[in-house]
């Protein structure tokens, strides 16, 4: 989200990803010809507070990076629209207009943005943009917390974003990843296709759901996956016909089950990430156990992000 000045000194980003039992941060070091390098991953236990923002700060070096920080699936939503046929420069005040019929809250207390949905030449499809809204009342005490902490805050980010950085690695030529991921706040489906979002879903399953050590109980759950995920990538392959999705990845986790489930019943192929095939994670020894790998699954995928714009 467009929200901050450029700066111009820094190096590489900072990704701060507050979460409900501490802080996760993250940053990446890129190579010619080499995996991205996870330069150090630090979780800082309990509240976030400006005490933990002002120390996850010192130990991440934000003086000398970019700082992004994640918002979390509740703090904002993230709608597809028809674009509006107005010029570039005027998107979001149209957008904001049309908006006033379809947030849940007055469309004059959001901050907004726009992402461009590209299509396939020859398609034949309405074009259509995202948007991503967020209350003046969420973003405004976020922003406070970094000023009080000394933090510069160069962007604000969110999940869908994050993810699609990673899948935009894991895509084969001329074809789509599905990657699907999970956390406190539920199941996260993004699409993504030449390194674009094209698809995002909320899943109503948490990641504690998924750990659950009843059987039956869990397994409801992968019913509940495997069905939204059918209707999910049924829906996109009809209205992206253009785009073909090689596979589905899951985010990195400590779920048994999942992977061999989804794949005896959809005919998407399945694998679970691991990060290890995409990073360098020398400096991160700690980051080869799959829980700290989903733990810090969405900061890595922030902290993947191009130049200093939002």
């Amino acid at each position: 989200m467009r929200l901050f000045k450029r700066a111009k000194k820094k190096d590489g980003w900072l990704a701060v990803a507050i979460g409900r039992d501490g802080v996760a941060i993250t940053s990446i070091k890129r190579a010619p010809e080499a995996r991205p390098l996870v330069h150090f991953a630090q979780f800082f236990p309990g509240n976030s507070g400006v005490e933990t923002i002002e120390k996850a700060g010192r130990e991440g070096q934000a003086s000398v990076r970019h700082c992004t920080t994640l918002l979390t699936g509740g703090d904002y939503q993230i709608l597809n629209v028809e674009a509006p046929n107005v010029p570039r420069d005027e998107m979001k005040t149209a957008v904001r207009w049309r908006l006033k019929d379809i947030l849940d809250f007055p469309a004059a207390e959001a901050t907004i943005d726009v992402l461009d949905i590209a299509l396939d030449a020859n398609s034949r499809a309405q074009q259509s943009v995202f948007v991503v809204a967020a209350k003046n009342s969420i973003i405004a005490p976020r922003q406070k917390l970094f000023l009080d902490a000394k933090v510069e805050l160069t962007a604000i980010d969110i999940p869908e974003m994050a993810q699609r950085n990673v899948s935009a690695m894991l895509e084969p030529e001329g074809r789509g990843i599905a990657m699907l991921s999970f956390g406190d706040d539920g199941g996260l489906l993004t699409v993504s296709y030449r390194g674009e979002l094209y698809l995002s879903r909320r899943f109503d399953v948490t990641l504690a759901q998924l750990l659950e050590p009843d059987h039956d109980r869990k397994h409801a759950s992968f019913d509940k996956i495997t069905l939204e995920l059918q209707r999910s990538l049924d829906h996109f392959e009809r209205q992206y016909s253009f785009i073909s999705v090689a596979k589905l990845i899951l985010g990195p986790s400590s779920v048994t089950g999942l992977e061999e489930y989804l794949s005896s019943n959809l005919y998407t192929p399945v694998e679970t990430l691991n990060l290890a095939t995409l990073f360098d994670l020398s400096r991160t020894p700690e980051l080869a156990d799959p829980a700290q790998q989903q733990r810090f699954f969405l900061a890595i995928g922030a902290a993947l992000r191009d130049g200093e714009g939002a």
